[in-house]
């Protein structure tokens, strides 16, 4: 129980300890209004400076998260095979897939997968 303590003291304390050091030696900028608008040659600026975000790119790339770490976890399952009963196995993996592929509809029905608009 002593070691559990111990370790668990260390985990908390290690990170925090390295924490405060990388706060007190990193360098402190104070950001005015001056320094943190864009510079074009001493005039006021054009146009706003903040490039336009794809909100549709955005989309697709959190769904692609979203299933790249499914595919992540499917991995596993093929190993697992060996190992335990076929019966639950085929069905856990089946439940697994299918709430897969309910997602994957649910985006498609929502519109989510449409990048021509």
């Amino acid at each position: 129980m002593m070691i559990l303590m111990t370790s668990i003291s260390i985990s908390f304390i290690l990170p925090m300890l390295v924490m405060m050091i990388a706060t007190i030696l990193s360098k402190k900028s104070i950001n005015d209004r001056e320094k943190s608008s864009p510079f074009e040659c001493g005039f006021d600026p054009k146009s706003s400076a903040r490039m336009p975000f794809s909100l549709q790119f955005f989309l697709i790339a959190v769904i692609f998260l979203i299933f790249d770490v499914e595919i992540a976890l499917i991995l596993p399952i093929v190993i697992i095979l060996k190992s335990s009963n076929i019966m639950m196995w085929t069905t856990s993996t089946m439940i697994f897939i299918l709430i897969l592929l309910m997602g994957l509809y649910y985006e498609w029905n929502q519109g989510a997968l449409k990048w021509a608009e």
